[in-house]
């Protein structure tokens, strides 16, 4: 691989680059940056030449990046907030850090876990603003560009090449019904669990969960009457209905008293879920990135104290 010399390249390009493929949009990256539109379009020019590729491309009224941009984007993010911290001798103290902080999250998340959070950034980091989204395609991709800071998985899910993650806490499937449903007796069989009518929860995807992968290595499955992106709304349909669903037993036993439901152990096997929050390893040193961890641990010990 060649090595390429750094004493050769303008690196006061970098920052309206970073900007350019961000933005797309050379006036908006231009008062992003500081620079008049002209100096702007002159530097996109610069950029084109040195880089050898066309950087924006026009599609109908907007610009797309070309394949060669796009790779480039998240690297030079990345690269641009290490550098940065290089130079940025300053003690960090959470209560002037003044920034977003977005989060991909699903409403047990929103319910459970941020109003404890929340609170805690008032007192130690008031100057914090939490945002949460829901989960889509593309949101790897997104947490790799920079436009996305923390989300929510399980352990056991596949993280992609420049994404880590950090231990939340453990918790456990459960199953769930009203306390008058005749199945609420005693535990059941799993051939008398796959009967149940049930209610689950598809985030994204094609909703085969690892329940169902179950049951069908026993030649079952299971009878869904409602499937929904929202685990509150499968309790709400459970708490009026026969119907049941098995979810995290954490949230279900914050609303079993209020909802009226039994929790209950499902005749499955591997029911840990086992919570963490994923992040771009490129950012594991980061001072703040390294707090905010901490802080969202100490919030989880309370939400998952199993």
């Amino acid at each position: 691989m060649r090595q390429v010399n750094l004493n050769g390249i303008d690196l006061n390009l970098l920052p309206p680059l970073e900007a350019l493929l961000r933005l797309r949009n050379v006036s908006e990256a231009a008062s992003a940056t500081g620079l008049s539109q002209p100096a702007m379009s002159r530097t996109l020019a610069r950029l084109r030449d040195v880089l050898d590729d066309p950087l924006l491309v026009r599609v109908g009224r907007q610009y797309a990046l070309t394949p060669k941009a796009s790779l480039l984007q998240p690297e030079l993010h990345q690269a641009l907030q290490r550098v940065s911290g290089l130079f940025d001798f300053s003690a960090f103290d959470p209560l002037q850090e003044k920034r977003l902080v977005r989060f991909v999250g699903a409403d047990t998340h929103t319910i459970q876990f941020f109003p404890p959070l929340v609170k805690k950034m008032s007192a130690e980091a008031p100057g914090i603003e939490l945002s949460v989204e829901p989960y889509s395609p593309g949101l790897f991709q997104r947490m790799n560009d920079g436009s996305l800071d923390f989300a929510f998985a399980l352990a056991n899910t596949p993280l992609p090449r420049g994404l880590a993650s950090q231990p939340m806490g453990q918790d456990r499937l459960a199953l769930v019904m009203r306390r008058g449903n005749p199945a609420a007796g005693s535990r059941c069989t799993l051939k008398q669990f796959a009967k149940l009518g049930h209610v689950g929860v598809r985030i994204f995807g094609d909703g085969v969960s690892e329940i169902d992968r179950q049951l069908a290595a026993a030649g079952l499955k299971r009878e869904m009457k409602l499937m929904t992106p929202h685990f509150m709304a499968a309790l709400a349909t459970v708490s009026q209905t026969d119907l049941v669903t098995t979810i995290s037993r954490a949230f279900a036993e914050k609303f079993a008293a209020s909802l009226d439901l039994v929790v209950m152990e499902p005749p499955l096997t591997d029911i840990e879920l086992k919570q963490t929050v994923v992040y771009p390893q490129l950012r594991k040193d980061d001072r703040f990135l390294v707090w905010m961890v901490a802080a969202m641990q100490e919030v989880a010990r309370k939400v998952y104290p199993s």
